[in-house]
């Protein structure tokens, strides 16, 4: 099983690193999917990735209640939109934007309903 789980988070890490550059791509959800896997399976990753200067502070934030700070949120909501505008007029056939502009609705609405800070222990 730790083969198993360590192969996700590396595979998580690559897929949300590659959404990072592509709008219609998450990047946060693979990096927490990654982190969590890596937590099963590998301490050095878990530890790489917690302590990463731009992938930690979410992955702490997320740990400590679910937390997804503003700014990540709004960059969430612009990359979601752009690429639905994108899928909007290229396209085809139309249920497939559609589709997917429904799961981003969807993800966005979830999104802003999470806390943006801790919860007071």
């Amino acid at each position: 099983m730790r083969w198993l789980f360590k192969a996700l988070a590396v595979t998580s890490l690559a897929l949300g690193i590659i959404g990072a550059f592509i709008p219609v791509m998450p990047t946060v959800p693979f990096v927490l999917l990654a982190a969590w896997a890596a937590a099963k399976s590998s301490p050095r990753l878990s530890h790489w990735l917690e302590t990463h200067p731009r992938m930690g502070p979410y992955i702490r934030d997320w740990r400590q209640g679910g937390v997804v700070n503003r700014r990540a949120k709004w960059t969430a909501t612009v990359m979601m939109s752009g690429g639905a505008l994108f899928m909007s007029v290229f396209v085809r056939p139309w249920w497939v934007p559609v589709t997917a502009i429904t799961i981003m609705v969807g993800v966005g609405l979830w999104l802003w309903q999470r806390p943006e800070v801790p919860p007071v222990s």
